[in-house]
């Protein structure tokens, strides 16, 4: 039986890792669940998987749960419930978890993998900023305590399988599929409302992945932790639209030959698969029709009107702490197209001025890096 803690348990991922875990009642126990204000969602989660320690924003929102679960009693004891670093902290290390899933949304997630790592908890990891903001250092310290980090997204897991058993130097590209979002082909960006940008044609995501998804930010995110993950050079990863969504990713080999994962637009198909690793168990996605697929197709990306990918490559190439202040700019500029302080266009405009005012610390710790972070943060509130 194996013991997880999921970091972010109400939102997209974390309620599909739920429901994984519950098909899988020999094989996996949830032990710890850290979410944050959603308490509603979060004590009918307690009720079902009765973990020991739950964590939530703050302390309003801790009484707020231990309210709803004593209006509802059902004969067993409350969870340990804590708040904010603190509980994060206790949720990542708890010690009858072998795994931690995190999958809250941005640089949240850095500390609590960084002290999940130094537990010696394998990590499956659904939180691309962590390998944005801190890459180097996540990786350093993964392998330095001899764990798992075993990728949840849907990209990332495809490569992770079609990387299995390979020797890395043998690879010539990662390609990334992208399924191009609402807007693919589209060349004017002026006028676009918040609920354009948040039906993406393919899959059911939170609301900041989903506006990523549409300024094609989540693929810059994902080429920087492609890059870390697998250890590739930036150079090496590369983007392709493919709006079916049916190939997540496929390993280009130096000898010509290219493997791809197929499989269907159900995330729940990638995290049974890192939380199972390294076996593969009976699922309950219902499995790919090749008979109905009909066609697949592949274009490349619209550099122009989607800059999203060079500032990828921009910060990469100033390396220390420059991607940490993309990543901290665009959550930001997200934040206020949603709240309509911006146009959507305007998210590319604070992000590339954030990034052009920026000194970059080459040799970056942690503590660098959270400080870039924030002061990105800073600069993007008022640009």
């Amino acid at each position: 039986m194996k013991g997880i803690s999921v970091i972010g348990s109400t939102g997209s991922v974390g309620t599909q890792a739920l429901d994984v875990i519950a098909h899988l009642p020999e094989r996996c126990q949830v032990v710890a669940l850290a979410a944050g204000g959603r308490v509603d969602i979060l004590a009918a989660q307690v009720r079902r998987f009765r973990p020991s320690l739950v964590s939530v924003a703050g302390p309003s929102e801790a009484m707020g749960l231990k309210r709803l679960l004593l209006e509802q009693p059902d004969g067993f004891p409350l969870p340990e419930i804590l708040h904010g670093a603190e509980g994060l902290q206790a949720a990542a290390t708890h010690p009858d978890a072998q795994m931690v899933l995190t999958s809250v949304v941005g640089a949240l997630g850095l500390r609590p993998t960084l002290a999940a790592i130094a537990a010696g908890k394998d990590i499956a990891l659904a939180n691309k900023e962590t390998l944005v903001a801190a890459g180097e250092l996540v990786m350093r310290a993964a392998r330095e305590a001899g764990v798992k980090i075993v990728p949840v997204d849907s990209e990332h897991s495809a490569l992770f399988q079609c990387l299995e058993g390979e020797d890395p130097l043998k690879v010539r590209r990662l390609l990334l599929t992208a399924s191009g979002g609402p807007f693919r082909g589209r060349k004017d960006l002026r006028g676009i409302t918040r609920e354009e940008a948040l039906k993406h044609p393919r899959w059911v995501m939170g609301a900041k992945i989903t506006i990523d998804s549409a300024t094609l930010m989540n693929k810059a995110l994902e080429m920087i932790e492609a890059r870390w993950l697998f250890d590739v050079p930036m150079e090496r990863v590369e983007v392709v639209v493919h709006p079916q969504s049916i190939v997540h990713s496929a390993v280009e080999f130096v000898d010509g030959n290219v493997m791809a994962q197929l499989g269907p637009t159900d995330m729940r198909l990638p995290i049974q698969y890192a939380l199972t690793y390294p076996e593969r168990v009976p699922g309950f996605v219902e499995p790919l029709d090749l008979f109905k697929i009909g066609t697949l197709t592949f274009e490349q990306p619209d550099p122009v009107t989607f800059p999203s990918l060079a500032y990828a490559r921009e910060a990469v190439a100033a390396g220390g702490t420059m991607p940490a202040v993309m990543n901290a700019a665009n959550e930001v500029a997200v934040s206020r197209f949603m709240n309509g302080e911006i146009p959507f266009a305007g998210i590319f405009a604070v992000v590339r001025s954030v990034m052009e005012k920026h000194q970059t610390v080459r040799a970056a710790d942690l503590d660098a890096i959270l400080t870039a972070d924030g002061w990105a943060r800073e600069v993007a509130a008022a640009t």
